[in-house]
């Protein structure tokens, strides 16, 4: 498994493909699939049957993962997007904006 540097809960901007310039939360990471789901980003149309928990069934709205090449991160300070470097400080491991230069 690849060392991933994008995490759940990260401001991130699509730098390819369809959305491109779209921007959102990390909802979720795939690990083993190198995918993510970003909020309100790469959205299909899912047909659902009705059951106890949707009684109406008909056709719902939900974000589709995209690949973690197609993502980068946002750095907050510049609102650009940024690679990531880790740095050892004390004991811990800490993520680092390149840009910037400060923890995210």
């Amino acid at each position: 498994m690849t060392k991933l540097k994008i995490k759940s809960g990260d401001n991130v901007r699509v730098i390819a493909g369809d959305h491109k310039g779209s921007e959102g939360k990390v909802l979720r990471v795939f690990r083993e699939k190198n995918k993510a789901i970003v909020e309100g980003v790469n959205m299909v149309s899912k047909h659902v049957k009705p059951s106890a928990t949707n009684p109406q069934g008909g056709i719902v709205k939900k974000e589709a993962a995209i690949h973690i090449s197609n993502i980068a991160l946002i750095d907050t300070k510049t609102n650009s997007v940024t690679k990531v470097a880790y740095k050892v400080e004390g004991d811990k491991k800490v993520r680092v904006s390149k840009k910037s230069n400060q923890a995210l």
